[in-house]
């Protein structure tokens, strides 16, 4: 809108457009306020309404923040503003009529999408509503179905809510015993310098021998994270959970792939979640693309395995294996990843489904080479997960080798 068309009438129209967008955007979970309102029709007025690209991007440069947004954004432009000629009506100052039909050629839309665009829908006057009784006593609770339900099928109030348990989650992890010793008066072994530390302070007479025994701390843990195209739906829970494990203990790396390898610890300690995944989005160039594990696993084996795998660390690796690069060099890697660690734990989100067989390249050559192997695409996944870390036993998870041999045959 532009030259003799930016009318207060007409700015006042688009103003109106843009901030019933901007609404269902924000109760769809983006964090669009009243200021990004005002910036994206200014920023609408500056391109004009003659391209709807750039209209499109306009809005995606002011309303757009972090990579994960793009796709809800996509999804919210395209059945917002799904007519083809809604530039010219709102030329002529007509609002958009909002759908939340998808087109047959599009995709499935987000679950949270479709709520709040229902939400934004005026209710019909005169229309009686039908009161449903539901008999809950052997039902869930709600919290139940919460930690239940997949991530890739929660609505925008599920997703937040997921987050603020996430936040609370704690993963403990069985304390190893160290090479450093710690004073104990039951200790086994007798501490000389604590000793003379004794005598000196008496005067140089007798005193009773100290004694120490080995310090036990939990282990450092690594965490490696798929950010493909594939994973989409997962990172950005996945995400929330690395920062809450970041802050909750120290001796935290996280990494993440897709074609490249990228360090994010540094940006997840910082202790406000919006802060420091906008920090990871900023500094991540690889989002939703390929996934090359073999090049990602060897860029870690060569530049950061030496400096965060000492003293017995555990790995987290989050990928659903299926590798741009067909598994090639993959199986040395991750041998080579093995023998570093003292648990290479392998999170899966396809492991959700019944009927799940080994049979992709990327997934055969990394079973072989993992202790344990376990789904990760609800809150119940990742809490059964925190109660094995902090279970001492046996390294390799029970059940192991059936998967090993269904990939090796």
């Amino acid at each position: 809108m532009t030259g003799s068309d930016a009318t207060p009438a007409n700015r006042d129209r688009l103003a109106l457009n843009l901030m019933h967008f901007a609404r269902a955007l924000r109760a769809a979970g983006l964090p669009v306020g009243p200021g990004k309102v005002l910036q994206a029709v200014e920023a609408v007025e500056a391109v004009g309404l003659a391209s709807r690209s750039d209209f499109y991007w306009a809005l995606h440069a002011v309303l757009v923040n972090r990579h994960d947004q793009s796709e809800l954004f996509d999804q919210a432009f395209h059945v917002f503003w799904r007519n083809p000629d809604i530039l010219k009506k709102m030329m002529a100052m007509m609002l958009p009529t909002v759908r939340t039909e998808p087109a047959p050629d599009k995709p499935e839309m987000a679950q949270r999408l479709a709520d709040a665009l229902h939400g934004t829908a005026p209710e019909v006057e005169g229309k009686e509503k039908t009161e449903i009784e539901i008999d809950a006593t052997f039902t869930m609770s709600a919290a139940e179905r919460l930690q239940a339900k997949d991530f890739e099928t929660m609505s925008a109030e599920e997703m937040a809510q997921a987050k603020s348990m996430l936040a609370r989650l704690a993963l403990p992890l069985a304390e190893v015993t160290t090479r450093r010793y710690q004073p104990d008066p039951h200790g086994p072994r007798v501490d000389p310098r604590g000793t003379l530390r004794r005598m000196l302070r008496s005067g140089g007479d007798l005193a009773d021998l100290a004694r120490k025994r080995k310090r036990t701390r939990p282990p450092p843990l690594v965490v490696l994270c798929d950010i493909s195209g594939s994973m989409t739906r997962y990172s950005r829970m996945i995400l929330h959970f690395m920062h809450a494990v970041t802050n909750d203990r120290d001796r935290v790396h996280s990494f993440v792939f897709g074609t490249r390898l990228t360090n994010i610890t540094r940006h997840l300690r910082h202790k406000d979640v919006d802060v420091a995944l906008d920090a990871v989005s900023s500094a991540v160039a690889d989002w939703s693309g390929g996934t090359r594990i073999g090049t990602a696993l060897r860029a870690f084996n060569r530049q950061w395995a030496r400096r965060v795998l000492g003293q017995g660390a555990i790995i987290l690796l989050i990928t659903d294996g299926l590798d741009r690069d067909a598994g090639e060099g993959l199986a040395e890697e991750a041998e080579r990843l093995h023998k570093s660690c003292r648990r290479l734990v392998w999170l899966n989100p396809l492991l959700r489904w019944e009927g799940f067989a080994p049979k992709s390249s990327g997934i055969r050559a990394l079973l072989p080479h993992v202790d344990d192997f376990r789904a990760t695409h609800n809150l119940n996944s990742l809490a059964s997960l925190a109660d094995a870390l902090s279970r001492q036993g046996a390294r390799r998870q029970p059940g192991l080798r059936r998967w090993v041999k269904e990939a090796a045959g």
